[in-house]
Parts: C-alpha cells; structure tokens; sequence
C-alpha cells in the first residue's frame, strides 16, 4: 500500500517511506566507494590519493543540484499540501531546467580549468597528470550527476521513493560493472573509473528525466512552464545549507589534502580517502532519512497540521540517535578490515589507516544530530537557519579545527578535529531546535 505525505507517520510507516531514500544516498555514496577499491588495488595508492583530490571539486558541482532538489522539493511538496498540484508541477519543472543549465555552464568551466582547479586543490606534481585525467572525465559528466542529485529529492515530494530507489541501484550497478570492465578488463586505468561513474550518473540522472517527460503521466511530472523568479530565489536561499554543507563538505576535504600532503605526504591523504570511503556511506544513511523525511515535514507544516509535525519530529530524533549509536559501534568494529580492503597490501599505509579510523569513527556519535536538524529547517522553509547550522559544522568548525588541533596533538589531532567539530555542531543544533519549538509548533 503506498504511503502518502498526508498519512499519520508511525514509527514503522515512517521508517518504511525513508528507508528508500537511505537505501538511494548509500548507494550514491558508493560511487567513489567502487572506484576506490579498483584503483586503488589496480592502479595504485598514488592514483587513490588523485580520485581523493577530484572528488572534492565533483561534489561542489553536484551540491547546486543538491540544493535546487532539496529546497526545490520543500517549496513543491508545501505546494502539494496546500491543495495546488498543477501549480506544484510548474514550479518542479522550472527547477529541473535550472539544474541543467547550470550544470552545462558548471561543467564547461570545469573542464576547461582542470589544471589550475587541481592545483589548488592540492595536487602535486606527482598527482597532477591523474587527477587532470580523471576530474575532465568526471566533471563532464556534471549534468546527469546534478539531476541525479535533485532527484533524490523530488521523488521523495513525488510520493515515488521506492522509483527513486529503483534508479539509485541501477546506476549502482552500471557504475561496478563498468569499473570492473574498464579497469581490470580493458586496463584503461583512473580514465576508466572516471568513465564508469558518469555512466552510473546518466541512468540515475536522464533515465528519471525522461520518465517525468512522458505525457500523460499521473502524479509530479515535467509541464510547460514559466520562470518564477520569487519560487526559484526561494528555492535556492532554501536549499542554500545543503549547499553551503556539500561546498564546506569538499572545501574542507581540499584543506585536509593540504595539510595531510605537509604532515603525511601522499600517504596520508591515501589514509584519508579511506577514511572518506566509509564516510560517505555512514553520512549518507543520516543525509536520506533526513531528504527522505523532509517533504513529510513540509507537507504537515503547509496544512498546518501541528499534531503530526509533532510527531513526525519526535520519532526522527530517536532514529537518528540510536542511528548514531550503532554507527560508532559498527565503525570502531569494521575499521581494521575495511582499511584492509583498500590499502591492505601496504603495511605502512594500513597501520596508518587503522590507528586514525579509529579516532575519525567517533564523530559519528554526533553528526546525525545536525545533518537531520540542518534538513529538518529546510524543510520549514527557514534556509538562514539551516544554513547556519550546516555552515558552523561543516565549515566553519571543521575547517578551523583542522589547523589548530594538529598544533595541539599532532599528527593525531587532524583525526580528533573532525570529532570535536562535530560534538560543537551538535550542541548547536540541539540549541537551535530548542529555540524555535514554539514558533514551529514541532
């Protein structure tokens, strides 16, 4: 039975309708998982460290699709509850088409500017060649991988998660089949898992852009439109933290680069990208219940329906704190064998891995809290505070701590800074959804 935005949400109703969300981001996430397990056991630890300096750069561009989906979803989903769907059609289709503008322009720019863009995000002259290799390749594809990203979202408002789960796996597996072929087959090295990635974005971005064109279709769908110069500015203040989030996100990767390169060399930021390996998928698991809650919490907040806001609100909490729970448990458990899988036929490299996983691991105690928080605003449709709270964790803190707790603890305390960023980050957003209850009525 399909579960719709207007039904009362049990724990177990609203667990169903998120879960195809957590299962879309995780999947996403294992994009750069895949390509880092072949080139790193195929290619080498040097071409590691180069997919570890692109992807950075990849994600800044991808964080515009991000936001035009996920504030774009909270202003059509609102739409939706206030009884307008035609309206709420117009204003997804002007989104969709913002997302492939800019993501054309993005990716022209990016592609021309490759060298320098490496450069200065912290590739040496050892690195360079492979990154230029793989960050064209990848960055071409920035248009299928924008839409992809904005789906992931829209779907959700589209009452269709489990479509979106659909697409999410098969891009999945377009992008491990094709690493495998292009990589251990056909031997075409970091070249090939720029290629398989892009082929897994075309069928998780065009293929859904196709199916929303179809005539005739029931439910959200592509119609003529018009541009709305209040909804799309709208739009995008709203999802202005899940850009601000990826943007700090990737800038504050490229600094842990920079300073892992001075530290460690090019190993440490091998030991690094590991760490964001396992990263991307345990964020992603926090990043789709929170995409795959938020149009439940923007469609009650438009029908001014506080009861179940309320309730919606107060079974997320508990899922994201026993969430976070169980990820420092499976982290702290998993470290060593999945330090292993990627650079465990260096013993330098995987004693360096292991010993800083373990301190990395425990900021998973507390990031959940201000992911949730920071989408839980955007939803209501409060992108300022959002975009505060995405702002202080994942740049402003991370990005200061990095320099000074080295100061401090040495080489160990690149690892601790992300735990103490992400401890004051959840202080702050627990503050910040105990300020505004009453104005909310969550």
């Amino acid at each position: 039975m399909q579960i719709r935005l207007s039904d009362h949400f049990t724990l177990g109703r609203l667990l169903r309708f998120t879960l195809p969300s957590v299962i879309m981001m995780v999947v996403a996430s294992l994009y750069s998982v895949v390509d880092g397990l072949f080139v790193s056991n195929l290619v080498g630890d040097l071409a590691l460290s180069a997919v570890n300096i692109v992807m950075p750069i990849a994600m800044i561009v991808g964080a515009f699709g991000f936001m035009l989906g996920t504030g774009g979803s909270a202003i059509v989903a609102r739409t939706m509850g206030e009884g307008d769907r035609d309206l709420a059609n117009r204003y997804f289709s002007l989104f969709v088409w913002c997302v492939v503008g800019l993501g054309a322009a993005l990716s022209l720019v990016c592609v021309i500017f490759m060298e320098p863009i490496v450069r200065l995000a912290g590739a040496s002259d050892l690195l360079v060649d492979d990154c230029v290799t793989y960050g064209r390749i990848l960055l071409a594809g920035s248009v299928p991988f924008m839409l992809q990203t904005s789906f992931q979202s829209f779907f959700v408002a589209a009452e269709r998660p489990h479509a979106g789960l659909v697409f999410s796996l098969a891009a999945g597996g377009t992008n491990m089949v094709l690493d495998y072929v292009f990589i251990a087959l056909l031997d075409m090295g970091i070249a090939g898992a720029a290629l398989a990635t892009v082929a897994g974005y075309c069928v998780g971005g065009l293929i859904p852009l196709v199916q929303f064109l179809l005539p005739g279709r029931q439910g959200l769908r592509m119609v003529p439109t018009r541009f709305y110069p209040r909804q799309l500015l709208h739009a995008c203040a709203n999802g202005s933290s899940e850009l601000m989030s990826n943007i700090s996100a990737s800038i504050v990767g490229i600094l842990y680069n920079i300073q892992l390169m001075a530290l460690m060399g090019e190993k440490g930021v091998a030991a690094y990208s590991v760490m964001m390996y396992v990263d991307f998928v345990f964020v992603a698991a926090f990043l789709g219940f929170s995409v795959g809650s938020a149009p439940v919490v923007s469609f009650h907040y438009g029908a001014a329906n506080h009861q179940e806001l309320q309730n919606v609100f107060r079974k997320s909490m508990t899922v994201v704190a026993v969430t976070s729970l169980a990820m420092v448990v499976l982290s702290e458990g998993l470290c060593r064998p999945l330090s292993a899988a990627f650079v465990g036929y260096d013993p330098e490299l995987m004693a360096l891995t292991v010993s800083g996983f373990r301190l990395f691991a425990l900021s998973y105690l507390f990031c959940g809290v201000s992911i949730f928080a920071s989408s839980f605003f955007t939803a209501l449709c409060n992108g300022l505070i959002s975009a505060l709270i995405s702002f202080l964790r994942s740049f402003l803190l991370r990005g200061g701590l990095v320099f000074l707790m080295p100061l401090l603890l040495g080489e160990d305390g690149i690892w601790i800074s992300v735990v103490v960023a992400e401890g004051l980050g959840a202080i702050v957003s627990l503050s910040l959804l105990a300020l505004l209850r009453r104005r909310y009525h969550y």
